[in-house]
């Protein structure tokens, strides 16, 4: 991908460009490397990040986010161009869990504290390259199990459900999906299918027409977050099928009036407006010079469903 193609991501966040780093001397500089800015939680998150910079007023923030969810070229370039720039931290909610290792590496080699957030690093990947490195976020995998155990106990056991997974390389997607696993057996579910949409509501859609075409007696279905939760529900509006079941994972706004509705039984959220806040406050503690950030760093998820929002 060509250099111009990174240049209209950071547009696209153009909001966070506050002073450069070379006018802004006296403050430590953050670079913040988000997924893609078409999925609402990651707009959320964004701007969460934003306040939080005008609120705290004592760092700059840099930020940059992918096109789309399969974008990962932007990520491994952001990073590149921050390690340039000789920002102070790199707080990173990797889009692939194994390619951002080699990256993050170098960062870290260049003196750059590096916080990961949102999505951990591939262990065996970071383990190979000698990489120590803390990952600060939620259970994945618990979380997805709590959705699909709301969703066994909709159905009842025998229920016939399928997953809709997140990118094959995101480490996130592979716990979501082990979690959907749990409830499966928990609930003593048919799983009937899984397969990947990389996150995108259309992709989504598209994939689930075909397994509803390939088994029309779905009862269930598990997706790994609300943006392909929402491509499920369109295709079984465009069927006319109300009898199907849906759970999600974000908890983003445009889920909210689905969840009224009763089209969304129910999702997780994650709290990712305050996701990135929280990293570069960690991160900003490293730089400042507090001890090193260590193993798993737990933040917080619940449970939402359409009883929690009527």
């Amino acid at each position: 991908m060509k250099l111009f193609k990174l240049a209209s991501v950071v547009a696209l966040v153009a909001a966070t460009a506050l002073p450069t780093i070379a006018a802004a001397a006296d403050k430590p500089v953050v670079g913040l490397v988000m997924k893609s800015l078409a999925n609402d939680f990651f707009k959320n998150m964004l701007e969460g990040a934003e306040a939080h910079a005008k609120k705290r007023g004592d760092y700059e923030l840099k930020a940059i986010g992918m096109q789309n969810e399969t974008d990962f070229e932007s990520q491994l370039n952001g990073v590149e161009n921050f390690i340039t720039q000789g920002v102070d931290a790199i707080v990173i909610a990797p889009a692939d869990s194994r390619a951002m290792v080699a990256p993050l590496k170098k960062a870290i080699d260049a003196g750059i504290t590096v916080v990961n957030f949102d999505v951990s690093l591939d262990e065996q990947a970071k383990k190979d390259a000698g990489l120590d490195l803390a990952f600060v976020g939620p259970d994945n995998r618990g979380g997805a199990k709590l959705a699909g155990d709301a969703l066994a106990k909709a159905l009842g056991e025998g229920g016939k459900v399928v997953i809709i997974e997140g990118n094959p390389g995101a480490d996130n997607a592979a716990q979501r999906k082990l979690g959907f696993e749990d409830a499966v057996a928990a609930g003593k579910l048919n799983l009937l299918d899984s397969r990947t949409a990389h996150w995108e509501t259309e992709e989504a859609n598209s994939v689930f027409s075909t397994m509803l075409t390939a088994h029309p007696d779905i009862q269930g279905v598990m997706a790994a977050n609300d943006s392909m939760a929402i491509g499920v529900i369109k295709a079984l509006d465009a069927a006319g099928r109300s009898d199907i079941k849906v759970v999600g994972f974000d908890n983003v706004s445009a889920v909210q009036p689905l969840l009224k509705e009763g089209k969304l039984l129910a999702t997780v959220d994650q709290f990712g407006s305050q996701m990135a806040s929280d990293a570069i406050d960690k991160a900003l503690a490293v730089v400042g010079g507090g001890p090193k950030l260590e193993g798993w760093v737990k933040t917080d998820i619940k449970l939402v469903t359409t009883d929690d929002v009527k």
